[in-house]
């Protein structure tokens, strides 16, 4: 079974000559001509170099590992019941699917309200989050969930006021946390601010607590789909060399009068700005967690990546000694706005075994008296389903899903709708619904009973994610009047059995025919 495709994908604007027949081994197609112009990897390559390492075009998409891994989430199929209820009383006029409670309450104290276990980790200084952050603010603000800002923003803000090494103001950062507050309701949900180590350096914690009223900081040792720093394009040399000389590594060096002259010429138009990766130490990790809560931090969360499992037992001992409010693991295989196209396919432990290897670490603790904090699970989670597995595949130590990449489709596609509807150019497939946000999105009538005059505020995108998220929270009702469960606490890894017999080694979730086996011989006899 080939797992990975090789050598030519639309990721990269790469294909192969001799279309599928290509060797399975290597990617390449099958007879190599000499000749050829070279669309495939190794031929772009030979003349655009390390240009062709990334997914194109850069600013205006978002990529997501295009790998085959051996066991997904389509393994495991959710188990239902005919018998009883819990969490509601047992009564058909009771227990229906909208009476299920997906509300929870997230952190030590149980401070943060949720009105849907969603989290969006990090969308940070890609051009593509900046673009859209209207929609996912507002979105995520009136549906009552958590959004995070991702690394590099003050960095990247040319705006941005930096004296003796600290960020003092930054315009974008500011305009970010606004936005949500702005739209945040009864202290539902919460806008979280990310640091890598540039902004760790940069002070942007310190800033953000003090003269934005943050209260909840992420620390970032990575993500799911790379495991180098966070990377962007620059088109603009002025730019990247404001970035370079603000710390980040930038290539090729825009100082350089040779480079200077070759990308005025068009020779290349864009410039890579690299984030440092962190050291991760048990001590340096500690400090800083009591550091931020000296600066006035409430909630501290701690956002890891695919890393080796024992990456992933020190992310969770850390946590727990640290007493972190929320850990997001984000397994490989999920999304990202730029990540190296091999890397995000060929790097890290895919998304089901990392939850598993984090069941397992966590109830290793948990079992020895120590604290666990809340965990969301992220990398390629998409649906209801998918979100409802999740859950239950690391319960009861998973509380969350965190998702970006859907979200931000959401989002833009919604954006793009509200574009249209402007300029009376609606495509036949969307007006066959309406021409007005009113008609085509299907919470505008509840949103706008709701917010009244306000209602014309909020934008097509804003709806867009809302109106997701609704469709997300109904699936997830739906399934869970079918497990007889009715609020989210009660989810267990008994909701779910694995369809393959190599899903239940790797999960320890049971094999579908191996399901209620004792009380099977029990109800029988």
């Amino acid at each position: 079974m080939v797992l990975s495709k090789l050598n030519a994908t639309s990721a990269t604007l790469t294909k192969n000559r001799t279309g599928e027949d290509i060797s399975p081994c290597s990617g390449m197609c099958v007879t190599c001509v000499d000749g050829c112009i070279g669309m495939c990897e190794i031929g772009k390559s030979a003349y655009r170099g390390p240009e062709i390492i990334y997914p194109q075009p850069f600013g205006i998409i978002t990529t997501a590992s295009q790998k085959a891994y051996p066991i997904d989430f389509s393994h495991f199929n959710i188990n239902g019941t005919a018998v009883g209820a819990q969490g509601i009383e047992a009564d058909s006029d009771v227990a229906i699917f909208p009476n299920v409670n997906l509300e929870s309450k997230l952190g030590r104290d149980g401070g943060i309200k949720m009105k849907l276990p969603f989290v969006i980790p990090g969308l940070g200084s890609t051009n593509i989050a900046k673009n859209n952050w209207d929609g996912l603010a507002i979105g995520s603000a009136i549906s009552g969930t958590i959004l995070t800002i991702g690394e590099n923003v003050c960095g990247m803000d040319a705006n941005s006021v930096i004296a003796d090494g600290r960020v003092v103001h930054s315009e974008d950062l500011a305009r970010r946390v606004k936005l949500f507050k702005d739209w945040q309701e009864d202290g539902y949900g919460a806008i979280v601010v990310q640091a890598n180590v540039e902004d760790t350096r940069l002070q942007v914690h310190e800033y953000a607590i003090s003269e934005l009223g943050v209260e909840v900081v992420e620390l970032k040792w990575g993500q799911g789909a790379k495991d180098i720093g966070g990377e962007v394009k620059i088109r603009n040399i002025e730019k990247a060399r404001l970035l370079r000389n603000r710390g980040y590594i930038v290539l090729p060096d825009p100082r350089d009068p040779d480079v200077a002259e070759a990308f005025a010429k068009g020779t290349f138009r864009e410039f890579e700005r690299h984030s440092r990766v962190g050291m991760v130490t048990e001590e340096s990790f500690l400090k800083r967690a009591e550091e931020l809560r000296e600066l006035g931090a409430k909630y501290i969360f701690l956002k890891t990546g695919a890393y080796r499992p024992a990456d992933l037992a020190r992310a969770i001992k850390y946590s727990s000694l640290a007493k972190i409010d929320l850990l997001t693991i984000d397994g490989a295989g999920g999304g990202t706005g730029m990540s190296p196209w091999r890397m995000m396919n060929e790097w890290g432990i895919p998304t089901i075994e990392l939850i598993s290897l984090a069941y397992q670490y966590a109830d290793r603790l948990a079992k020895k008296g120590e604290y666990v904090p809340d965990i969301a699970v992220a990398g390629g989670i998409i649906l209801e389903d998918q979100i409802l597995k999740g859950l239950a595949l690391g319960a009861p130590y998973t509380n969350f899903v965190g998702m970006a990449r859907a979200p931000l489709a959401a989002v833009m596609v919604a954006k793009t709708i509200g574009e249209r509807i402007e300029v009376g150019d609606l495509p036949v497939y969307i007006e066959r619904y309406g021409r007005s946000v009113e008609e085509i999105f299907i919470t505008a009538t509840e949103l706008k009973k709701k917010y009244g005059a306000d209602f014309k505020k909020i934008p097509a995108s804003a709806i867009g994610l809302y109106t997701y998220y609704e469709r997300l929270a109904q699936g997830i009702r739906q399934f869970m009047c079918g497990l007889r469960k009715f609020n989210l606490s009660l989810i267990s890894r008994d909701d779910i059995c694995t369809l393959t017999r190599e899903a239940a080694e790797v999960s320890g979730i049971k094999y579908v025919m191996d399901v209620d086996r004792e009380e099977v011989d029990r109800i029988l006899g």
